[in-house]
This record gives structure tokens, sequence and C-alpha cells, in this order.
């Protein structure tokens, strides 16, 4: 009997071990594998114009959303290009590009409040997490999640990144990051505005209304286009979707004028670490003038950060993915979507990146450009390398007016004013029932 006992666990371990090796667990675990099969000419073509597209518009955001976590910009490149290749592998989304959000990067400085080792771990911690939910299929979860709690949060979310770029785009110093004081002490220092980064800012501003316009109101082309009117729609299409990285460069190129001319109106991004980061284990410990931090100690920092972060980001890329599969008629898998978000975060500890999760304006971006298969991915997270490889030193000349303007324009369309004032009445009718039912 005992001969047999032992038989028969052998058997089922083995059983067990035939099953996860199995070709259909393969497929369900990476997903790349269905789609790898069919791919074609066309789909590559149409990937390798996403990838380009999309990572024309991570560059600038990137060093845009690290200035909103507190961290140096090059935070920001790093934790843009590890999702790329993850994903890839991974997501079951077309559309979905992981990376630094304005809401994740809030919430990072809120809990980390700019230390980039409290970062990095939270990253790391959050991605254990992630993976955990998904791993034991706890995506329904996210489920109980209503529209107007996740449109609330994200309305909120937008006016306090975007009050949090007024300083920069206005050249002012010393402004205090808690929002009710930072508030109060932008329009106590509004006389001390510097003239050159308030002119930069809002021209930069102007400058991507107008081009956004001008892509949303654009004729299409037809089959009957003569040729030198696709060349030119071609140069129009770059210029419009591309308007972040195109008002990025064009500032740098006009501080770097004055810093020849020996004048500099504007407040520069400054000195940016070079070429990519090294992989190594997230710091479980800090060693800082007073002494150094233990690992329970910088859990006790972060404190409900732990939990707010991780959820936050499946919350906001399930949300994304299960809105552009409807969208475009094709199903997701959310627990594998908590799989590969998870596998991202804990991956990106390893190379110093903070938090990450889907990014709407990208991920509208890559359906909008025809993306195919994730595969576009792989291009964005290459162009993204060659930018920490070689372009860090231009980087310096870029005005901080410049990157807030992006800002701004990124987080204005996340405010819903319908769904505020569809609350607001909701409100005021529950109101007024109780009222009713008092008398």
């Amino acid at each position: 009997m005992e001969c047999l006992s032992e038989g028969q666990s052998g058997w089922r371990k083995f059983a067990f071990i035939t099953q996860c090796c199995s070709w259909d667990t393969v497929k369900k675990r990476l997903p790349c594998v269905q789609w790898l099969r069919q791919y074609s000419l066309q789909w590559l073509q149409l990937d390798i114009i996403s990838g380009l597209t999309v990572g024309l518009t991570v560059v600038p955001q990137a060093l845009a959303y690290a200035e909103v976590a507190g961290l140096p910009v090059q935070f920001g490149l790093y934790s843009s290009y590890v999702g790329c290749f993850i994903y890839c592998l991974l997501g079951t989304s077309k559309d979905v590009t992981l990376g630094p959000t304005a809401i994740m990067s809030l919430l990072v400085f809120v809990y980390t409040l700019g230390d980039p080792s409290l970062a990095i771990l939270l990253a790391f911690l959050s991605g254990c997490i992630q993976l955990a939910m998904g791993l034991f299929n706890f995506g329904f979860i996210l489920d109980f999640i209503s529209y107007p709690i996740i449109k609330a949060f994200t309305s909120a979310a937008a006016v306090t990144i975007g009050f949090s770029q007024v300083k920069n785009l206005l050249g002012l110093e010393e402004i205090p990051r808690q929002f009710i004081l930072q508030v109060y002490q932008t329009f106590r220092k509004l006389p001390s505005a510097r003239p050159g980064d308030a002119a930069l800012g809002f021209t930069c501003i102007a400058v991507l209304l107008i081009l956004k316009c001008m892509k949303d109101h654009s004729p299409r082309t037809h089959s009957g286009m003569p040729t030198w009117q696709r060349f030119f729609y071609l140069i129009f299409w770059v210029m419009t979707t591309a308007r972040n990285a195109l008002i990025v460069v064009a500032a740098g190129l006009v501080a770097y004028s004055f810093q020849v001319m020996g004048l500099q109106p504007f407040i520069l991004t400054g000195k940016t670490a070079e070429g990519l980061p090294h992989f190594k284990p997230p710091p479980f410990s800090e060693i800082t003038p007073n002494g150094t931090v233990t690992f329970i100690e910088m859990i006790q920092e972060i404190g409900s950060g732990l939990l707010i972060i991780p959820f936050m980001g499946l919350l906001e890329s399930v949300a994304i993915a299960r809105a552009f599969a409807s969208q475009n008629k094709y199903r997701i898998n959310t627990n594998q979507e908590l799989l590969a978000i998870g596998f991202t975060n804990i991956l990106g500890s390893f190379l110093s990146t903070y938090p990450v999760t889907g990014s709407f304006g990208r991920t509208a971006l890559n359906s909008q450009t025809g993306v195919c298969t994730p595969a576009g991915g792989v291009l964005t997270g290459l162009l993204v390398l060659l930018s920490l490889g070689y372009l860090t030193p231009l980087f310096f000349y870029i005005p901080k007016a410049a990157l807030a303007a992006v800002i701004i324009c990124a987080v204005a369309p996340m405010f819903d004013m319908r769904i505020c004032i569809s609350m607001w009445k909701v409100k005021s009718k529950t109101t007024e029932i109780k009222r009713n039912i008092v008398i």
C-alpha cells in the first residue's frame, strides 16, 4: 500500500508538471505565441509606424512625469522601456503600452516624497502583489470598482497634477508640494514669475493645442490622392502626432541658442545621469547621513501606499485594456494582464524604475496609428533605450516650462466636467430627498 501511495503521488506530480508545460498552458501564459503564428509583413509595417510614433511621445512625457514623481528625469526613461518588452510577451491587448503615467507618478511622490530608493522598492513590492493577484485569479475584484469612482479620481488627479506644474510654467521657486499650500503660495508669488519661462510655457501650450486641433480635424487620405499630397499629409501627420517631442526639441533649441549668447531666461532641466541603469537588486535598506534605514522602516515610510499603488496600477491598466478591447472588438484576459504588469514592475525594480501602469494617452495613440500586435512596443522600447544611451547630455537644455506644458496638455483631457456635473445633480437630489423624509 505504501508503494502504491508513493506511485500515485509520483504520478500526480508528473501529471501536474505535464499540465503546466502543455501547449494550451503555454498559449495561455504567453499570448505572443498565438499572434506570432499569423504575423505578416503588413502587420510589421503598421507595428513599426505605431512603435515609432508612441516612442516619440513617450520620451518627452517620461521626462515630465519624473518631475511629477519628484525624481530625477532619467528615472522617467528608466521606467519607460521595460514594460514595452515584457508586455509584448505577456500582454493580451494589442493597444496597451505600459510606462509612467501622470496619476501613478503623483501617487509615487505622495508615498515616497521623491526618494529614489523608496520608489524603486515600491515598484518591486507592487509587482509582487500584482503578480500574486494574477496567479490566484483575483482579477474579478476590479469588476467591483464603479465608473463614477474612477472618473472622479482621475478628474481630481488631473486638477492636482496640472496645478502642480504651474510653478514650472511660470518659473516660480520654493513652492511646497502640498496642494492647499501650493495653491496659496503660487498665487502669492505670481508677481515674481519669470517672464521668459511664462512666455515659453504659454507659447508651448498654445502650439500643442493648435497641433492637437489640427490633428483632430485633419482630412483623411484616399486612394485617388496624388503622391505629393500624400507626402505632405505624412509630414503633417508626423508633426501633429509627435507634437510633444516637437515642442520639447524646439524649446531645447531655443534655450541652447540663448546659452550660446551668454543669456538664459529659462530654468533648465539640468544635468542628467548618462547611460543605461545598472542591473541590481532593489534597495532593501538605505544608507542616510543619519544612519541606515532598515527594510521594515522603509515599509513603514511607504505606509498605505503598499496597497494603494499596486491596486491603482492594476485598475488603471485593466480599465484601459478593457476600453480599447471593446472599441476594437477583441477580448483580453484580466488575470494575464495582472501577470504582465506584475512582472514589469518586479523586473523594472532591478533596473531602477518606479511603479508603472497602462497609459491612456499613449494607448489611444497606439490604437489610432493602427497597431496590430504588442510587437509595436518593442520599437518604442528601443527608441527609449537609444535616448538613454546617446541623448541624455542634450536633456540639460530642456526648459522645465516646456515639460510643464506637456504635462498640463496631457492631463487636461482626464478632467471630465460632465461626470462632475452629474455627481453634483445626484448629490443635490439625494439631499432634497433626505430633507423631505425628515420633514
